[in-house]
């Protein structure tokens, strides 16, 4: 496992860069962006790993490197089988999007967040506030009126 970054974000091959919320990240020394592609494979041993339906991410998960699956949620599934070994599963509270989702396939889970928002989320949850991973976020001002809604800042 590589240790320099203690952020892994891994991205569907189908994920849009453009629309994408992270891009504006790429270059910083403290998040590995890496792109999945079939037949790829990748270690989660040490892990937190982001999803749904496990327990909630708190500063006790603090000192393992993050894992976050950027991807639709439809193709979230296909990401997942690339993902081998044991990790530590977490999930997030619930706090609402401000990013603007109009999906004529799927309806997003209660709770998604755009990735940005998850990643300054678990950041946060973890005592690592880092108001810089928003800097560029269009919705920056909404989603922090959101987190205060929720009571987490």
């Amino acid at each position: 496992m590589d240790t320099a970054a203690s952020i892994t974000v891994i991205r569907h091959p189908k994920e849009r860069r453009s629309k994408c919320s992270l891009t504006p990240l790429e270059g910083r020394g403290d998040i590995r962006f890496l792109k999945a592609r079939p037949g790829w494979e990748f270690d989660i041993t040490g892990y937190t790993v982001l999803g749904l339906g496990a327990p909630e991410l708190s500063a006790e998960d603090a000192g393992r490197p993050l894992l976050l699956l950027d991807s639709t949620w439809r193709l979230l599934p296909q990401l997942e089988a690339c993902l081998k070994g044991r990790a530590v599963r977490r999930t997030l509270p619930a706090v609402e999007t401000a990013y603007p989702r109009v999906s004529k396939i799927d309806q997003d889970p209660c709770g998604g967040l755009a990735s940005v928002e998850a990643l300054y989320l678990a950041r946060l949850l973890l005592g690592e506030r880092d108001d810089s991973l928003l800097q560029a976020y269009y919705w920056r001002d909404g989603f922090m009126e959101n987190m205060k809604r929720s009571g987490l800042i």
